[in-house]
This record gives structure tokens, sequence and C-alpha cells, in this order.
């Protein structure tokens, strides 16, 4: 049975902040084209960087994906009120690891092919080229999962963390009530932050962020426990209560602890990366000012965007092969706009518009239509009516 204080019906709020940061992306890949700096380099670097396109990559990358893997947790709660165990392993092995493996075999070669071009006087045949995808990993060779590595963790954290939400859905929710108990109290929902304050001060020194699922212990924690919250908010409505009682406070303190960062970043001064406890610092506060963002944008999602509309009802099941396809658009089409003559902000409107463009469209006009293509995305088949 399910719990009684549990509301199962559709979140066009979590649809809408799903949607917007899938768009999103677009434009923040788009803006690495001119970034350079501790996050690495995008594929396709322009000659000329911006201060504007550095600060945007910054303070996106602050929120944007632990946004991404708290909403999948909260869609394992939906799922798990209505699906049994095993058909929740199924259903996340058909919408999570499928498009893996067909983008990292399709979608990523493209991508290492252009940032080869634009790297090296060696330039081969795509043809030539693929064979060679397979040489090494990355850094040493040229097997990545590029954009997609959010797929295979996110595939990896649904099946770990099966056993912990099975436990709550049942004799667990005793504890979840206590903690729902604990967070209605005044200002003690911040006390969530912590333990994401603690990963990020124990493990970020060591694990900088290099997403190859099996040595990289900062990011694979911080985004494992934004996965369990996802679910958490969802099994109580005091955790959401809570957040939307809050919410200004806490973006006003989002507001202020990025404004702190920033200062941080344009002034240079920074300790070099190790256990030095300014470095620590430093990372504690990056990873409370991730939750802040993530948490004031629940709260403005709660109240200005639960409803539904022309929009959502396209967008809502398009996000997702959107997300897939975007990056090796983007690449394809940055290659050539940054040998072009003009300004950085003309290149950025060009690299982003398209992408988004085309993307729609091949998702209209191919993914969207055929039922091949919606199981290699993850999208569920079309019944056709029969003859």
């Amino acid at each position: 049975m399910l719990n009684k204080s549990t509301n199962t019906t559709r979140r066009y709020d979590f649809d809408w902040l799903r949607v917007l940061a899938v768009l999103l992306l677009i434009y923040f890949h788009a803006a690495a084209v001119f970034y350079k700096g501790e996050l690495g380099e995008f594929y396709i670097q322009n000659d000329v960087l911006s201060p504007g396109m550095n600060a945007f990559v910054l303070f996106v990358h602050q929120w944007h994906m632990p946004l991404f893997f708290l909403l999948s947790g909260a869609a394992s709660w939906f799922i798990l009120q209505t699906q049994m165990a095993v058909q929740y392993v199924l259903e996340r092995f058909k919408r999570l690891f499928i498009p893996f493996l067909f983008g990292t075999l399709i979608l990523i070669p493209p991508q290492v092919y252009y940032h080869l071009l634009s790297t090296s006087s060696d330039r081969p045949s795509y043809l030539q080229f693929y064979p060679q995808f397979f040489n090494g990993v990355r850094p040493e060779g040229n097997f990545e999962w590029g954009h997609l590595w959010f797929l295979i963790y996110l595939f990896t954290f649904s099946l770990l963390a099966l056993p912990l939400f099975l436990y709550f859905k049942n004799s667990g929710q005793f504890w979840i009530s206590k903690l729902a108990t604990l967070v209605e109290k005044p200002g003690a929902i911040f006390l969530l932050a912590l333990p994401l304050v603690l990963i990020e001060a124990a493990l970020r020194p060591h694990w900088i962020g290099f997403q190859n699922l099996y040595n990289d212990w900062a990011n694979f924690c911080l985004y494992l426990a934004y996965f369990i919250y996802g679910y958490l908010i969802c099994a109580d409505p005091r955790f959401e209560l809570a957040i939307e009682r809050n919410w200004k406070a806490i973006a006003l303190l989002a507001i202020a602890s990025m404004s702190v960062l920033f200062g941080l970043w344009q002034t240079n001064v920074l300790p070099e990366r190790s256990y030095s406890l300014g470095y620590v610092l430093y990372q504690m506060l990056r990873g409370l000012n991730s939750w802040l963002w993530v948490m004031a944008l629940l709260g403005l999602g709660r109240k200005y965007l639960n409803f539904n509309n022309r929009v959502l009802r396209y967008f809502n099941p398009a996000s997702y092969p959107i997300y897939v396809l975007h990056q090796t658009v983007l690449v394809a089409i940055a290659f050539y706009v940054v040998q072009w003559q003009t300004g950085v902000f003309a290149k950025f409107f060009l690299i982003s518009t398209a992408s988004l463009f085309i993307t729609i469209l091949l998702y209209d006009l191919f993914v969207k239509r055929h039922n091949i293509l919606r199981f290699l995305f993850g999208l569920k088949p079309i019944n056709r009516p029969s003859a």
C-alpha cells in the first residue's frame, strides 16, 4: 500500500525543471567553446576566450548536474510506486543503458574525431579514425563516453540505491518520517546540506572530477547523495513544505555564496588543490552553494512551474533524446563556426541557436516517429493501430 501522506499525481514543476535544464545544457556547452579553466577544455576551443562565458559556465556548473540527479531520484520514487523491483531494473536498463551503449558507439566518436581535427595536423577520414576510437581510454587513448557519463552513472545509482529505496518504501518509512519531522523545525532544512559539504571537503581535493565511474569518488558520492535526496523529498511531503517555507532565504543565501565564489574566481586567490585548510574550506563552500541553488530552484518550480501546456507536452518526452543528441550536433557546428572571422557573442549565438534547432529537428523527424530509434533513445514505442 502507498503511504497516505504521499502524492503520486503528475509533478509538472519537476517536468519543467528537467526540460529547462536540458535546454540550458545546449547553451552551457556552447559557452564552453569559449571557456578554459579548472573544469577542463571542451572538444572545440575558440581562439579567443570570453570572461562572460567563463562566468556563465562556472555558475551553471555549480548546480546543473546536482539538479539532474535529484530530479532523477524523484523519478525513481514515482516509478517504484507502481512497479516491482524487477520491472524497475528492466525499465532502467531500457531507459538508460541502451541509449548509453548506442550513444557511446555512434554519437561520441564524431565528437572525439572533431576534437582531433581541431588539435592535430593529422587528418584521417572518419572511417579511418573510427577503429582508433577504441585505442585506449581517455586521457591516454581516444575511448570515452562524453556527456553520456550521466546515463551510466544514473544507471549505476539506480541499481545501487534500489535496496535502500525498497527499504524506505516499506519498514524504512519510520526513518523518513523521523527525518521529515526534524526538517520541519525552523532552520533545520539546512542540515541536509551537511553530507554534501563533507563529501566535497573530504573527496574533492583528491578527485577533482573526471567522470570515468571507477576513479571519480567525489562526483560519485556527491551525485549519489543528490539522487537519494530526490527520492526522500518525494517520500514525505514535509520535505517540500520545508523548502517552500524557506526558499526565499535559501535563494538569498545562494546568491550571497555565489557572489563569494565569483570573487574568489575573479581575484585568483584560490589555493592549489590539496588538503590544505584554505582549499578544503573552498570546497565546503562550493558544496553548500550547489545545495542552496538546487533547493532554491525546487522552491521556485513548486511556486511558479506546476502547470501543464502544449510546450511542456512536446518537450517532456523530447528532452531526453535532445540531451543524448545535442552535444554531437553542437561539436560539429562549433568546429566550423570557430574558424569564422567574427566576434565571440556572434559565434556563441550561431552555435547555440543552430544546435538547438537542428537537435529538435532530428528528434522530431527521426527519433520521435520511428520505433527502432525510439528504443535506442530510451523512449516507449508508438502503439500503431493494426491494419
